[in-house]
């Protein structure tokens, strides 16, 4: 299967494969997808500007003229080794994916094909086309979190000689991972900010910091998580109205779901208080939320946790089955959890 996992992309980008003739990168973080393909296209070593050596084509292009991309993989270029095609905005286009079906079983020799597409479920038809073929790869793109956050955060920091603490990392990491342009973007406004003075401090972070990981999302959690009605609906029609993608709330909720758990359970192991659970937490727990969380450990029980983690994961188990219910599915799976929570807080 030419198919590589997300935590695997990066790596294959560093050394592709020079037999692969048609690259499929896709996801819901538009700006990853747009940021990787561009990599790939620099590892190639064709000059994407060349109007001789590249041709860019957007895939409505394609779906309105059938044959053209066919057309233009046998085209012989001039004034290079190889001609690029660079295709933006796939989805499930019909023609597209059968022409793509059809040169990854005879693979182009003059002609390397990188494709931009969105969040493609399993089984649709361009992609199955780039998986199943020897000739071709298929690159995931989801939304950052966790270590590769830490990593961009390390690259553009280390570049401009900066070092961050773990408090200020927390919370910048808190306001980052919807899209990696907008990541990079915000990441760059601070290191310039910052600059020649060593260091990225917690003041600096607040002084600067926009929410990119999709308005709010954490606001979002928040509301979930103590029974807020109101700040939910507004925040939840902002992400909806920005085009963000259900699996960057849902995945955040797991997240502070997931900590809520293991600092509840040692609640109830060692009969310890909220307040230094809380305090002792690591990560640690920013301090203007430190109230909010202890009120959710004593809102939330482990048992309750669980079911809520439960509820999350099949949730977005159905965003990947069903992508057309995504938005509805993640609103119906937190408004549970946000009613479960104010029923709580009556009790």
């Amino acid at each position: 299967m030419a198919q590589k996992k997300a935590h695997e992309v990066d790596s294959w980008l560093r050394r592709p494969d020079d037999n692969v003739r048609i690259v499929l990168i896709y996801g819901p973080d538009r700006g990853l997808v747009s940021e990787r393909a561009m990599t790939f296209v620099k590892q190639t070593g064709l000059d994407a500007d060349d109007p001789f050596a590249s041709v860019r084509l957007d895939a409505s292009e394609i779906e309105a003229s059938p044959g053209r991309l066919t057309d233009e993989a046998a085209t012989v270029p001039m004034f290079s080794p190889r001609r690029l095609i660079w295709i933006k905005g796939a989805g499930a286009h019909k023609h597209l994916a059968d022409e793509i079906k059809s040169l990854a079983a005879t693979p182009p020799r003059d002609s390397v094909i990188v494709i931009e597409a969105g969040d493609l479920k399993k089984g649709s038809a361009l992609r199955s086309a780039a998986e199943t073929a020897a000739a071709a790869m298929a690159l995931p793109c989801y939304a950052d979190e966790g270590r590769s956050i830490d990593a961009v955060i390390d690259e553009i920091f280390a570049r401009d000689g900066l070092r961050i603490g773990i408090e200020a990392r927390q919370i910048l990491k808190g306001n980052l991972g919807g899209d990696r342009l907008a990541t990079r973007s915000e990441l760059e406004k601070l290191a310039l900010y910052c600059h020649g003075t060593g260091e990225v401090t917690v003041e600096d972070v607040l002084a600067l910091g926009g929410d990119v990981s999709g308005l709010s999302v954490d606001t979002v959690v928040d509301a979930v998580l103590t029974g807020d009605s109101r700040s939910f609906d507004t925040t939840y029609s902002r992400l909806v109205s920005s085009g963000s993608h259900p699996f960057v709330m849902l995945s955040a909720a797991m997240r502070q779901f997931q900590f809520l758990h293991v600092m509840r359970d040692e609640m109830e192991t060692a009969s310890k208080p909220a307040g230094a659970v809380v305090a002792a937490a690591r990560p640690p727990v920013f301090f203007a939320r430190r109230k909010l969380v202890e009120a959710a450990l004593q809102r939330w029980s482990v048992e309750a946790l669980g079911r809520a983690l439960d509820r999350l994961q099949a949730a977005v188990l159905l965003t990947r089955q069903r992508p057309d219910l995504a938005m509805a599915t993640a609103r119906q799976a937190l408004i549970a959890l946000l009613v479960e929570a104010a029923r709580a807080a009556r009790r």
